[in-house]
């Protein structure tokens, strides 16, 4: 709940004189804090009973045990009974506010949050909850400026968690990092804090900044799945697939059920050339998550590698199906598409996946494709468009997958011409 014991005791106190029937408001919030809902549900009633339902502190504590229980619209009502009972308790019209907003009612939750205002503007969890509605309404300029006049009166970890949240919303990452490091100088214990900077960082490709915040929280919160999760994702970028599976076994035991987990032990296994494990977490994910592109795109990677090029083929198009601006989905699929010998749909697929966006691998396989079948001249156009893409990214100090070499020094002996440029030790 979003208040504190101390401000239930007060309203149980604030009664206690004004009649027989609030006799029993100290033992509603014994029974409330210690958990004690049912026990308590039934002396909320012999108090409503005696009072004819006129009984502010028994409804407000009933909404609030009911809201619990998930019957949110029935605490909404009890909470504006209590409201009418004492219309300058701020506690009920801000719980009517907090019931409004998770009935998805956010204008009219807004509009409580106003009337709270006028009657305090120094209230900083009136301004949280008032941003909060706003970035339900897609308003984040105002919900941006709310969270920051909440953060001037009180400093609380949630409004940055949610400031953070709506700058990522907004693909300004840096900014998102910058309000989670400045969190960070008041709590600096905050597991919370340090996971959403890691991800930040980690979404800005600053991956060494990213992985010291995430050891840091996990050092905090070691079975966190989401930070456990971002951290092996980085382990095994290194590459270092054995320590990835020894954080993701520890995410696994809390999170058994996430997607990405086994899409990601998965494509340990496969960096492993462990196929058959792979495909088998692969498809773990793929049935968690069957709407996950990166899922289906893992899975038809694995596929060509085993030589399944029609399995591989169905799921890179399931693949595009879902990303259809991915470029390497195009590219692999072309290659899936000539080991199934149908040239004229592996050229289809090559030519759009160099519309979005294929880089020089992409031009590199569609020049061996062409050559396998005997498509020499066209081969050594896309040859040569390869080697101009790698001449930059040498120049650009971009490290080139070394896999490729081999297959780059193949075909330049096939075409019979010299290789433009060698990468550094070569």
């Amino acid at each position: 709940e979003t208040f504190s014991n101390a401000s239930r005791a007060s309203m149980a106190a604030s009664g206690s004189g004004a009649g027989s029937h609030e006799r029993r408001n100290w033992l509603v919030h014994i029974l409330y804090v210690r958990r004690e809902h049912d026990a308590c549900l039934a002396v909320i009633e012999e108090a409503l009973a005696e009072a004819r339902g006129l009984a502010e502190y028994p409804l407000y504590v009933k909404a609030l045990i009911l809201r619990q229980r998930g019957a949110v619209a029935e605490s909404l009502t009890l909470f504006q009974a209590a409201a009418c009972l004492n219309p300058q308790n701020v506690c009920n019209l801000k719980q009517v506010g907090r019931s409004l907003y998770l009935l998805g009612r956010h204008r009219a939750a807004l509009e409580v949050y106003d009337e709270l205002l006028r009657l305090s503007e120094r209230d900083w969890e009136v301004w949280h909850n008032r941003g909060l509605c706003r970035v339900y309404l897609k308003q984040y300029d105002e919900a941006i400026e709310d969270l920051m006049r909440a953060k001037s009166l009180e400093r609380h970890d949630a409004t940055f968690l949610q400031l953070g949240a709506i700058h990522a919303l907004r693909d300004n990452f840096r900014a998102a990092a910058e309000t989670y490091l400045e969190a960070l100088e008041h709590s600096p214990g905050s597991a919370e804090l340090l996971t959403a900077a890691g991800l930040a960082y980690l979404r800005l490709g600053e991956n060494d900044k990213a992985l010291e915040l995430l050891d840091a929280s996990l050092a905090r919160d070691p079975t966190d799945p989401r930070t456990v999760l971002a951290a092996g994702s980085l382990i095994q970028d290194k590459p270092d697939p054995d320590g990835a599976l020894l954080s993701y076994r520890v995410a696994a035991v809390w999170a058994p059920n996430s997607a990405p987990l086994w899409s990601n032990i998965g494509m340990c296994f496969y960096r492993k050339e462990r196929y058959v494990a792979a495909i088998a977490c692969l498809k773990r994910a793929f049935f968690l998550d069957p709407f996950a592109w990166i899922i289906s795109f893992n899975l038809g990677l694995v596929h060509l590698c085993t030589g399944q090029h029609a399995s591989a083929f169905h799921y890179l198009s399931t693949s595009i199906n879902l990303k259809p601006d991915h470029a390497p989905s195009y590219m692999h699929l072309g290659v899936a598409l000539s080991r199934l010998d149908d040239l004229d749909n592996a050229c289809a697929a090559y030519e759009k996946a160099l519309e979005v966006g294929g880089g020089h691998l992409c031009e590199l396989n569609y020049a061996i494709t062409l050559a396998l079948h005997g498509e020499l001249e066209q081969a050594l156009s896309h040859f040569q468009a390869s080697e101009r893409l790698l001449t930059g990214l040498l120049e650009t100090d971009k490290c080139v997958e070394p896999g490729m070499l081999e297959q780059r020094q193949l075909l330049a002996e096939t075409l019979g011409v010299p290789l433009a440029v060698s990468p550094p030790g070569a």
